[in-house]
């Protein structure tokens, strides 16, 4: 029988970790980006950084993927104060979703109101290519039809409602702004938008799957951000989602293509500086 996430995460946890983190640091950050796989460079563009490994951080899960540093950079961004998680969680590494979720909630309590989250996802939508930049509109959460819910167990009020709405998930004001910056930075030509699809991992997609999610209506899939997009909303926080388009996913049987780790890691070095610029731009004038 499956076992469904639920919170075994207190309050008093994560104030625990909230106030370790401002005792340690003068920055008071209003933004909180989450680096995805191969982006972790977003964080090296932070001026008058503290970094905080995991490890040294109570309470804070690990991380255990390659292209995931494994910590929190504190610092600058154009003139906006922010922190950056050099190295996210993912459900495929044993990690219940309600752990994967556990930074959101923390950031939160360090007076966080925006999250911005990225990740290296698989193209569906035949119009894309790879090193595109694709804005999330909306999402499709797979472990959340089968339970694996972050919000799931019992409900605090200190964080959000019961039943959050999801279909404003997306800020629009953000997106309109992202729209612009990227015409001004000249990123037209690779920008686009549309629908991520989490999937639990860690295997890639089978070409039937891949065509099933093209049937629904998913534009890129991937395997993170979802989760934290969902607690992001029930604490109030204004999201902004951004996928770099790493691989096109296989939808013929004939095929010689093979996803894989190796380019994922390859295109985000390939496409970091536009990736990084578009960002900084951004976050500029939020």
């Amino acid at each position: 029988m499956m076992a469904f996430s639920v919170s075994s995460y207190t309050y008093e946890k994560y104030k625990e970790t909230a106030d370790w983190l401002l005792s340690h640091t003068h920055i008071r950050p209003k933004v909180a980006i989450i680096c995805g796989t191969g982006l972790g460079g977003l964080a090296d563009l932070l001026d008058s950084k503290t970094v905080f490994p995991y490890k040294d951080i109570p309470n804070f899960p690990r991380s255990t993927v390659e292209g995931h540093a494994g910590q929190l950079v504190f610092g600058d961004l154009k003139g906006k104060q922010c922190v950056c998680m050099q190295g996210r969680f993912h459900f495929y590494e044993g990690y219940s979703t309600a752990t994967v979720t556990y930074p959101v909630r923390v950031f939160f309590l360090l007076g966080v109101e925006t999250l911005i989250v990225t990740n290296a996802a698989g193209g569906i939508n035949p119009k894309f290519n790879v090193g595109d930049i694709m804005m999330i509109k909306d999402h499709i959460n797979f472990p959340g039809f089968a339970g694996q819910n972050p919000l799931c167990g019992q409900n605090d009020e200190k964080f959000g409602v019961r039943f959050p709405c999801m279909s404003d998930a997306y800020d629009k004001a953000w997106a309109q702004l992202t729209r612009q910056t990227a015409e001004e930075q000249g990123c037209s030509s690779f920008f686009q938008e549309g629908v991520y699809c989490m999937l639990a991992g860690p295997t890639f997609e089978t070409i039937a799957e891949c065509k099933v999610l093209q049937l629904l209506g998913a534009d890129a899939v991937g395997m993170s951000t979802v989760p934290e997009v969902v607690v992001a909303r029930h604490c109030g926080l204004r999201v902004l989602g951004l996928s770099l388009i790493t691989n096109k996913v296989v939808i013929t049987y004939d095929s010689e293509e093979r996803a894989n780790h190796e380019e994922v890691l390859e295109i985000g070095r390939i496409r970091t500086k536009d990736f990084q610029r578009l960002v900084s731009h951004v976050v500029a004038k939020m």
